[in-house]
């Protein structure tokens, strides 16, 4: 699976189907790999942890082409933050108007 847009932590991942009441208790949360990209384990997840701090519609897949038409994807819609830094930019003046 890949993150467009970020990079993120890998806290965790295992075989078959996540457990909320006991798999969270073995994530990595002292020192996890940051990474854009993951290879989710066969009939198995993985918890992956970032700041959504870069305003826009981000798209998450998986990258092996016929899983997107088994719904292997979604898209992230992260809406402005407190700090400039985390406002999306107005268009251009110039822009034609759609």
């Amino acid at each position: 699976m890949h993150l467009h847009g970020y990079s993120f932590y890998v806290v965790g991942w295992g075989l078959g189907n996540f457990d909320p009441k006991k798999d969270p208790a073995n994530f990595n949360l002292i020192d996890p790999p940051l990474q854009s990209t993951i290879a989710v384990p066969k009939n198995g997840w993985s918890a992956i942890r970032f700041r959504a701090d870069n305003p826009g519609v981000w798209f998450m897949h998986c990258h092996i082409e016929r899983h997107l038409s088994w719904g292997m994807d979604t898209a992230f819609i992260v809406k402005n933050g407190g700090p400039p830094n985390t406002h999306l930019l107005p268009p251009p003046p110039d822009m034609p108007r759609c």
